[in-house]
């Protein structure tokens, strides 16, 4: 996926996972949309920005403000993206007992819902390209056929949701010959995962890359891990 032509989106850009995505693509001589809350806290990206030579350019986006997110594809209208990559998300913790309704309403929203908006407002975006792809950042945690702990319901309903979501617009779009896919990282070393996570950014990002690479229309509508495993709905 090299050279200038492809144009890749994608979410939650400020640090971890979104940042090395930004960072890889356009290393490899993308055009990169960078979309991150607070454009003004974004040091590490803000410094990715002014050393691509113009080949990353960063937006506010806030996705849990739908407002933002038409007001954005608005103001790329006429724009192809090759890539969109949903990858803004948060990762509330509560616990049977204490759980933080507001929090779960939140999740749904930045996890769950976000991602179908984004679609909707920039289907015709990524429609209008050579790739045409989609994908969306969930978690073998929203798996129902791997729990087998329990606990962490908040992120994990919302990760079974958008599941379902990416799973029903793979169907729903594979007539405009857009591609969809749905991606769990690994257990990686980000402010979300942990120290004691198994994979860093670089490598979880290096192998997403791969997998987004293959699909196609043909194999659309999977659940994969970054190293190319399909994980169980």
């Amino acid at each position: 996926m090299n050279g200038p032509t492809y144009q890749v989106l994608v979410t939650g850009a400020n640090r971890g996972l979104g940042l090395e995505f930004v960072s890889q693509y356009a290393s490899a001589g993308c055009q990169v949309i960078a979309c991150c809350r607070d454009p003004l806290k974004a040091t590490k990206l803000s410094a990715l920005v002014a050393s691509s030579a113009g080949k990353i350019s960063m937006h506010a986006l806030d996705v849990s403000d739908f407002s933002q997110i038409e007001r954005l594809a608005s103001e790329l209208q006429g724009q192809a993206i090759d890539v969109l990559i949903n990858n803004a998300g948060i990762y509330p913790r509560s616990s049977l007992g204490s759980i933080d309704y507001a929090e779960w309403h939140k999740a749904f929203l930045i996890n769950s819902m976000a991602p179908m908006k984004i679609v909707e407002c920039f289907v015709d975006h990524v429609a209008a390209s050579r790739l045409r792809k989609i994908v969306t950042l969930s978690s073998k945690m929203g798996s129902i056929a791997d729990n087998d702990s329990g606990g962490s319901a908040l992120y994990r309903t919302s990760k079974s949701a958008v599941n379902m979501v990416m799973k029903n617009l793979a169907i729903e779009l594979k007539s405009r010959g857009i591609a969809v896919g749905t991606l769990h990282p690994g257990w990686v070393k980000t402010d979300m995962g942990g120290a004691n996570a198994l994979i860093n950014v670089q490598q979880s990002v290096a192998g997403m890359r791969s997998v987004i690479e293959q699909l196609s229309t043909a194999n659309t509508g999977r659940f994969v891990a970054y190293d190319g495993q399909e994980i169980p709905w």
